[in-house]
């Protein structure tokens, strides 16, 4: 039972609802049903909760697979810690106006070092077992 993935994976699901309920307080405040009516604060809430949905997938079913392929729990914690963390600043720092640069770089540094130590892992384990 990959268990290390599940305790990540809950507040991750947690995130990406709180994110996207700011892109519907965003829709209600400027009455905005489709797009974003290029109204900046819509525009970024959107982008914020898009570009969660797409990297969180690939990096938690890289967190999975190793943990399935028998992978350490301390490299799976760190893993799963810093997505999860990587997510938040990024989420935060490009929620800002003016934008946070600093917490959005840190936040893809980190979940880009995740899916590429990710990919590492999975190809690593795949090959040696």
């Amino acid at each position: 039972m990959p268990r290390i993935t599940a305790l990540y994976a809950a507040p991750l699901a947690l995130l990406f609802v709180v994110l996207a309920f700011l892109v519907i307080r965003q829709r209600y405040r400027t009455h905005t049903a489709i797009g974003t009516g290029n109204d900046p604060g819509l525009e970024r809430a959107v982008r914020v909760h898009a570009n969660f949905a797409e990297y969180v997938p690939i990096a938690l079913l890289l967190i999975l697979l190793a943990e399935l392929l028998g992978a350490a729990g301390w490299w799976l914690h760190l893993s799963g810690a810093g997505l999860l963390a990587g997510r938040a600043l990024h989420a935060y720092g490009v929620s800002r106006s003016p934008e946070n640069l600093r917490l959005r770089m840190m936040g893809m540094v980190l979940t880009f070092s995740v899916i590429i130590a990710g990919a590492i892992a999975v190809a690593v384990q795949a090959l040696t077992r």
